[in-house]
């Protein structure tokens, strides 16, 4: 009998998540009941800021940090092309412009270099993701930041459990954005969280996240009756999917680990392979601690990553590629300024295969992967 296909991704679910729908079932289903907030605190703890919201999705975290930060209309945000279509579409959301520069070859995030030469007047905002939960080049972004006096928010969607010199990420700009999607680490199916360090600024992200109402504040018996005071939209995350969240928050270091584990696998069985063939394997650095989101292989050539793609999904492993740049996707080019070519952004997006990888992936499978790989040049 054939062998099972080996996803790229799951979701490391046992009957703990079912208790806790249970017990959510049972009492506030609404958004930013008991659940949320257990989460929230565990968060706010984990990652060592001020405050956590949590929200519907990712795009959604990122739509209200911006909207936070009173970003809109006039205003520019530089954001990769190498990214997710949530990072554009939340600045275009918040009626800004997405300016898309280049990433750098080695570690995947934005080049604070060809994003300074992107610089305008108009721009307000810089906005890295960490590509595969591996840091973008933080203290150069940071600092160009500073210098001129721009906002800094984090596209954190994999970055769970990633730090840069011992800070996690997404906390070391103004706001840092998370994913809890099947696909991730960490999963209520969707989700979303913002992080924020600076007081006022989460004041303002609260009320926004409620509608535009200080609803939180009546509930927390700050005020006597909540009533409508900013613009706002609807940005809280039920109860039912906070509670899948807590018992995933439980299982983190398990997850974390074996997920590491497989990267170990990876690396070790597959590096000679790749030196042989010339394909690069994701960079390591102590400054860097990735999350173990994301596994990839970057081949030499469209042509060989494509005979890998092929190769791989005929032996029933589902690696994938990643990211349809943006400025050269059929909305990205009907924006104003896109970028005719960002050499580096294509050459990845030609190039990158991803891996399985995921907790609940077995030592077998890990074997059929790394065994699919070996062959795909014989």
């Amino acid at each position: 009998m054939a062998s099972q296909p080996i996803p790229l991704s799951a979701p490391f679910f046992d009957d703990e998540e079912r208790r806790r729908l249970s017990l959510a079932l049972e009492g506030v289903t609404a958004g930013n009941g008991p659940f949320c907030r257990k989460v929230e605190a565990r968060l706010q703890e984990l990652l060592g800021v001020h405050r956590v919201l949590l929200t519907t999705s990712c795009t959604h975290a990122l739509e209200l940090a911006l909207l936070a930060l009173g970003i809109g209309p006039g205003q520019e945000v530089i954001c990769p092309s190498f990214t997710f279509v949530s990072t554009a579409n939340a600045v275009l959301r918040v009626g800004a412009q997405p300016v898309f520069a280049d990433i750098e070859e080695d570690w995947l995030g934005l080049d604070p270099e060809d994003v300074r030469r992107r610089l305008s007047p108009r721009t307000s905002v810089v906005l890295p993701i960490h590509y595969a939960g591996v840091a973008a080049a933080m203290d150069d972004l940071l600092a160009l930041a500073r210098e001129k006096r721009l906002k800094v928010v984090e596209d954190a969607a994999q970055g769970l459990a990633g730090s840069y010199r011992g800070r996690a990420l997404g906390t070391l700009g103004d706001a840092g954005c998370f994913s809890f999607h099947e696909t991730k680490n960490v999963t209520c199916g969707e989700g979303g969280a913002l992080a924020i360090s600076d007081p006022e600024l989460a004041r303002r992200a609260e009320i926004m996240r409620e509608k535009g109402t200080n609803r939180a504040a009546f509930l927390r018996g700050e005020v006597d009756k909540y009533t409508w005071i900013s613009e706002g939209s609807s940005y809280v995350l039920s109860d039912i999917l906070a509670a899948v969240l807590e018992a995933q928050l439980d299982k983190l270091e398990r997850i974390q680990a074996r997920r590491a584990e497989i990267v170990r696998a990876y690396r070790e069985s597959l590096g000679g392979w790749a030196r042989e063939n010339g394909v690069a394997l994701p960079r390591e650095s102590r400054e860097r601690q990735g999350s173990d989101h994301i596994f990839y292989l970057r081949l030499p050539d469209q042509t060989a990553r494509e005979r890998c793609l092929r190769h791989l999904r005929a032996e029933g492993v589902m690696a994938a590629f990643h990211y349809v740049p943006l400025h050269s996707s059929p909305f990205g080019r009907l924006l104003p300024g896109s970028p005719a070519s960002l050499p580096v952004t294509e050459r990845v997006a030609a190039t990158l295969v991803r891996l399985p990888l995921f907790a609940g992936l077995g030592d077998e499978d890990v074997r059929r992967v790394i065994d699919a790989v070996l062959r795909v040049f014989r």
